[in-house]
């Protein structure tokens, strides 16, 4: 593998970082999805978005970089399976936490705690599987977030979905390569984590309906 192609797998891993997802799924919904569906004010908008940013990345990562320092992790990619326990279930706790806040203030649509719900019910899946497998963070993550916007897709055709759906398509092909290229996962790995947070999304529909 080249310099330049594990420097591309390096960034796609680190820009598409499963703790940066919810922010990205989330500035999707709010700038897509239709008045029908979401009735949260425009100009507030991008104060959710600073808030999500806030709980399901700064916390977690702020976790992640202290148990680097205390020596609770080798680092902050958590190479090692067994690391990875603690710092899954932190970040779990958090998105609930975000997903309650969601459901106990009126103002929020019911989408917003939803599609935090799954994201955090992804979170915990992830810190099972870790227990006794190295599943893919990563794909967990891009395959959640692609089977949420197929769902989404449903509920509100006219929000033009498509051209996001095909975008992450196109990302999560990437980034499940990137992860291959690195030799951070086996292919079992990266295509089980896929279909684990695509299949995890799509059954959540049918509290939809």
């Amino acid at each position: 593998m080249s310099k330049v192609n594990r420097s591309l797998a390096k960034v796609l891993s680190v820009v598409f970082h499963p703790l940066l997802l919810p922010t990205y799924l989330f500035a999707v919904i709010l700038y897509y999805m239709p008045v029908s569906t979401l009735t949260l004010p425009l100009r507030v908008r991008w104060v959710v978005l600073a808030m999500i940013f806030f709980t399901t990345f700064i916390l977690p990562a702020v976790a992640a970089f202290a148990m680097v320092r205390l020596g609770y992790l080798d680092s902050i990619e958590m190479d090692r399976r067994e690391q990875r326990g603690f710092p899954l279930l932190f970040t779990g706790v958090c998105y609930a936490a975000t997903s309650y806040l969601f459901y106990q203030e009126p103002a929020y649509d019911a989408i917003f705690y939803f599609v935090m719900g799954i994201i955090a019910a992804s979170v915990f899946l992830a810190f099972a599987i870790s227990q006794f497998w190295k599943i893919s963070a990563h794909s967990i993550g891009l395959g959640g977030a692609l089977g949420l916007l197929l769902v989404l897709n449903t509920l509100a055709p006219e929000a033009r979905l498509m051209y996001p759906i095909m975008v992450t398509t196109f990302l999560a092909g990437a980034v499940m390569s990137a992860r291959l290229a690195l030799q951070a996962h086996t292919p079992a790995e990266v295509y089980g984590g896929f279909g684990s947070g695509l299949l995890l999304a799509l059954a959540s529909s049918v509290a939809l309906y």
